[in-house]
């Protein structure tokens, strides 16, 4: 963004349009003298620099736009203070020195420099310099590292005007065939928002301004730019329509692709989640490794003419089968009637919305047939855990009622995991199937016959880790159920490692 007094937009036909710089010529030419001229002032003190600037200023046709570069050059730049000695510390000492010989002349004035010296050791000169070292106007340019060229700085002028010019918007409109990206960035920027559908078959963004908080907020200003930088730099062909409280009148911005775009740099990171809610509550669901996978902000969800995007969805490892999970948040309340309204218009899925208890909103949830989960700061994962448990045991009788009633895998060994991956069905489904020329042993399956030969290769008072070697030969890696099996019990003897013994 710009400074709002950098702002330069044309009202002609009542509306408010940013006079944009892309593909103009003199503007690239302006561009590159200022560029120019911070390269050329490295070494030297900021006065210097601001002449120079100011002297451009006077050249060019609309000093805005020379400011306008100037402000975004400068964040690539580096001031230091250049002194021969810290400027606090010589200020006390020349003030001191002043107030006991008493400054009205420039005799006086060496005189009091030449005291304060004496006193720090050094030379007048050396104090004289480091005074005022530390004011703006004397820091020196010591660095001018840009990654802007003229055409990219006027791109990034462009899309810094059109972000100034949305600081006063009240309600922002945007357009684009995947809303998905901008969806996650209204939420993370804490924007109130509501996706519904185009007559071509797109999407509309409806963002809402501090007018629906009854408040102006500069956070919303802020969050308006931010968000423009986001619909440019992710998506391609959309349209931005932004309602303009200019001065107390009401006016139209309309952007495009073909207006703002991101120059060639690389993106500010975005963090990962909307909210901290959400990333607490997939960090912990994803370490109880279930037989569900979670989906971040799944595809749209229909809701009449409006469109809603879940914050996430559970997939059944073993069934085509999702349930859609949303966290509902604090918001006004009438934010809150219109989530309610998009619950209602939900049908024919499956969903789980974990309600912030200060709503009070959990019944009008479950009477719009969805499943509402209390929450107050995080969401507990067990109470959603037990959601699913109640769709896993309708799940698991559907996949398994097609079983047979026994498997004689090919292998001599197998695991129960890979059986049941082979079958596509939870493991806890072949507690029902019958393996009749295999035995169970802990989780694995195990034909009799290498039960008998790993037996003949054992014997009492052998080590544990020899034991181990024998069973590994033959493929059983769980040791401790397969020596259960054959008869025998691990004597442990300190830390030396265990022997086989016979059980009791």
């Amino acid at each position: 963004m710009l400074r709002k007094d950098l702002l330069r937009v044309s009202r002609r036909g009542g509306g408010y349009r940013p006079e944009f710089v892309a593909g103009d010529a003199d503007a690239r030419a302006l561009a590159a003298r200022a560029l120019g001229t911070f390269q050329g002032h490295v070494g030297e003190p900021r006065r210097a620099l601001e002449t120079a600037l100011e002297d451009l200023e006077r050249e060019a046709p609309d000093f805005k736009l020379v400011r306008g570069f100037a402000s975004l050059l400068e964040r690539e730049a580096t001031f230091e203070t250049r002194a021969p000695l810290p400027p606090e510390r010589a200020r006390r000492a020349a003030f001191d020195a002043a107030e006991r010989v008493g400054v009205s002349s420039e005799d006086e004035r060496a005189r009091a420099l030449a005291d304060a010296a004496d006193g720090l050791g050094t030379d007048p000169d050396a104090v004289d310099a480091s005074l005022y070292a530390d004011r703006e106007p004397n820091r020196v340019l010591v660095e001018f590292d840009t990654r802007w060229t003229p055409d990219t700085l006027c791109e990034q002028y462009d899309l810094s005007l059109a972000q100034t010019a949305l600081f006063d918007a009240t309600e922002v409109r945007i357009r684009s065939a995947d809303p998905k990206a901008l969806v996650s960035a209204a939420k993370r920027l804490g924007l109130l928002y509501e996706v519904v559908k185009t007559d071509g078959g797109g999407r509309e963004l409806i963002v809402t301004g501090p007018d629906a908080l009854f408040r102006r907020s500069r956070r919303y200003g802020t969050a308006f730019a931010r968000l423009l930088r986001t619909v440019a730099g992710s998506t391609t062909d959309w349209e931005l329509t932004a309602t303009i409280d200019d001065r107390g009148t009401e006016r139209e911005l309309r952007l495009t692709d073909a207006d703002v775009s991101v120059p060639g740099v690389e993106p500010l990171a975005e963090p990962a989640f909307d909210s901290g809610v959400e990333a607490d509550f997939a960090a912990r669901f994803r370490a109880l490794d279930l037989d569900w996978d979670l989906v971040r902000e799944p595809e749209p969800l229909e809701t009449g003419y409006r469109v809603m995007i879940p914050d996430f969805a559970f997939e059944y490892d073993h069934a085509d089968f999702r349930v859609f999970f949303e966290v509902m948040g604090f918001w006004t309340p009438e934010y809150v009637e219109k989530k309610l309204g998009q619950l209602a218009g939900v049908e024919d899925v499956e969903l789980v919305v974990a309600v912030d208890e200060s709503l009070g909103a959990g019944e009008a949830v479950e009477a719009r047939d969805h499943r509402a989960i209390p929450y107050s700061g995080t969401v507990r994962v067990k109470d959603v855990v037990d959601a699913l448990r109640e769709y896993e045991s309708e799940l698991e009788a559907e996949v398994t009622a097609g079983l047979p009633a026994e498997f004689v895998p090919d292998a001599d060994v197998v695991t129960l995991e890979a059986v049941a991956a082979d079958h596509a069905v939870p493991i806890e489904a072949l507690d029902h199937v019958a393996f009749p020329e295999h035995g169970r042993v802990g989780g694995a399956l195990v034909r009799p016959a290498v039960l008998s030969v790993v037996g003949d290769e054992l014997e009492p008072g052998m080590t544990y880790a020899d034991a181990e070697s024998v069973l590994a030969e033959h493929g059983i890696s769980d040791a401790s159920a397969a020596l259960s099996e054959l008869g025998y019990r691990v004597a442990w003897e300190g830390l030396g490692g265990g022997t086989l013994r016979e059980k009791d």
